[in-house]
């Protein structure tokens, strides 16, 4: 069993010996630049080295009732959230869906979860501690933390993971408002062209074209930018 006090996963680059505020600076910096999800959330779970007696972790997210491991250090990580998801058991699922923080002390006596307890002992993880991340109507998500040892993790440990959950949090949440923009700013440009088509069809202003897209709208019971981008591409048609 490898040692608590030299995570495997630990990029070649980091040492244990790294100041905790340059490792969180490096954290942090890519929020100055475009959002990608998937490389944040990894610079998230390759930093619980700073977590003493991490050995292992992921984010599981769950959208639109799929589940799915994102930035894994490790493949035993995926293995075991594929026996929660297989057997609807698990913390990294309650911390998604039920409670902010779930904790596993020790595996080998907890009852909750019998089937991941059992896969997860056998595989040598001990203890788990996942936190959840974020909750709307679409998905939710949890930071998820595991050792080799039992009763891992102190008080200390949680609050640099709560920092790091806090972190990915953000960053989900930033991603979503982004792609909210963006599809925003998508529909306002096809609505914008539809009434374009409207002004110059039918002799309009600008106010009586708009208001004849959301009439029409309304009458079919389509969204407003459905209907525009049918008016759009009966156009090209």
């Amino acid at each position: 069993m490898q040692s608590a006090r030299t995570p495997h996963f630990m990029p070649a680059d980091h040492s244990l010996n790294e100041a905790p505020e340059s490792a969180m600076f490096e954290l942090t910096t890519p929020f100055s630049r475009p959002i990608d999800v998937e490389q944040t959330l990894t610079r998230v779970t390759a930093a619980v080295h700073l977590v003493d007696g991490a050995d292992y972790a992921d984010v599981m997210l769950r959208e639109d009732g799929e589940f799915r491991s994102i930035a894994p250090t490790a493949t035993v990580v995926s293995d075991l959230d594929r026996v929660q998801m297989r057997h609807h058991q698990g913390p990294c699922l309650e911390a998604t869906q039920v409670d902010s923080v779930v904790r596993g002390a020790d595996l080998r006596r907890e009852h909750r979860w019998p089937k991941f307890s059992a896969a997860a002992v056998e595989l040598g993880v001990y203890t788990i501690l996942s936190f959840q991340l974020y909750t709307h109507h679409r998905g939710s998500g949890a930071l998820n933390l595991l050792s080799t040892r039992a009763d891992a993790f102190d008080v200390g440990a949680e609050t640099t993971l709560a920092m790091l959950a806090t972190h990915a949090a953000i960053t989900l949440i930033a991603a979503d408002k982004d792609t909210q923009f963006r599809s925003a700013l998508a529909s306002r440009d096809v609505i914008g062209q539809a009434k374009g088509i409207i002004m110059e069809r039918y002799k309009l202003d600008a106010g009586r074209a708009f208001a004849l897209l959301i009439k029409l709208s309304q009458d079919s019971n389509t969204p407003l930018r459905s209907v525009a981008q049918r008016l759009v591409d009966s156009l090209l048609d």
